[in-house]
């Protein structure tokens, strides 16, 4: 297991001196992913905040080979660049080139919606790929327009509150359940404030013999509205409250793994952001309750998945 000490110690892919916005979530997740790589990486970013703040002609933060594509089509771009070097490698074309990992990034944009269809591709044909997506919550590169990951209540540009409307008025969608349809070798969600969960993940997601997938929570101040200093305390309550689950999907299995001793209010990750400041007075009341109705049932639903492999194993054991 990955060390406080070694990831500490581990080269850092991800050079300081970006221009990524103070209290960003994305460049936290990505150095401490890329922290445990073991093998010479290839990296590809959509476009999002991530590419732009750290590839601005002429420089650039990457200590590693980077690829730049369109805001749709990074998984579809890392899977030609996939295909191209193991068929060179089994023709005998890079005798010497080392064991290469192929990481594709993406934000929630380009990930939970213009970039699914190019995911849902890659997933399906087996590319040896580590996905991640750093989820913020919307469209924030762009000016804070409402994304499938946004939470429902949330005021953004395109879902502005006032008094016919209480923010964006859907749920979020679980992409998590939808890449695990794709009967990957690896799915999981994780949080940078819970450092050695995502870092066995990372681990595991580099490891596996095929596609693999890591969705982890990456707050951003500016569309969240929250005290630059308080990101991975944020990150801590959204853990602590249930509404981002600490899973994996381990070759079909689902599991828990972190449960909090006591599952904190949804309101105390709710009511630090200035994106829900408006479902704090009374008409709103009832959009609180309904989404505390919602990370409850969601967590409902996850414990069921998870306690199939055990009702499996009983039933067989009884035969």
């Amino acid at each position: 297991m990955t060390s406080l000490k070694e990831l500490a110690a581990a080269p850092q892919l991800l050079a300081p001196g970006h221009r990524m916005c103070a209290g960003c979530g994305a460049p936290i997740v990505i150095r401490q992913l890329l922290a445990v790589a073991r093998a010479p990486v290839v990296v590809g970013c959509a476009t999002g905040c991530l590419e732009v703040a750290t590839s601005i002609y002429p420089y650039t933060s990457w200590r590693c080979s980077f690829i730049h594509s369109a805001f749709e089509n990074v998984a579809a771009t890392m899977s030609g660049v996939e295909a191209a070097y193991r068929s060179l490698r089994r023709r005998g074309r890079l005798p010497d080139a080392p064991d290469f990992r192929f990481v594709a990034v993406g934000g929630d944009g380009g990930t939970y919606d213009i970039g699914l269809q190019s995911l849902s591709g890659m997933l399906e044909r087996g590319h040896r790929i580590v996905y991640v997506c750093y989820d913020n919550g919307a469209y924030m590169n762009t000016g804070i327009q409402r994304s499938s990951a946004t939470p429902r209540g949330a005021d953004t540009t395109t879902t502005p509150t006032g008094r016919a409307s209480a923010g964006k008025s859907q749920p979020r969608k679980d992409l998590l359940a939808i890449v695990a349809a794709h009967n990957i070798p690896y799915a999981a969600q994780a949080s940078p404030s819970h450092w050695r969960d995502l870092a066995v993940k990372a681990e595991k997601a580099f490891a596996a013999d095929g596609p693999a997938f890591l969705n982890v929570l990456a707050p951003c101040p500016r569309g969240w509205r929250y005290d630059t200093a308080q990101t991975i305390e944020l990150t801590r309550l959204a853990v602590e409250t249930c509404f981002w689950p600490l899973l994996e999907v381990d070759h079909g299995v689902w599991r828990i793994t972190y449960r909090p001793k006591e599952q904190r209010p949804l309101v105390d990750f709710l009511k630090v952001q200035g994106r829900f400041k408006h479902l704090f007075s009374d008409q709103n009341a009832n959009v609180l309750e309904q989404l505390q109705r919602e990370v409850d049932q969601a967590w409902q639903v996850i414990e069921a998945r998870c306690a199939i492999p055990r009702v499996a194993a009983e039933r067989n054991d009884m035969l």
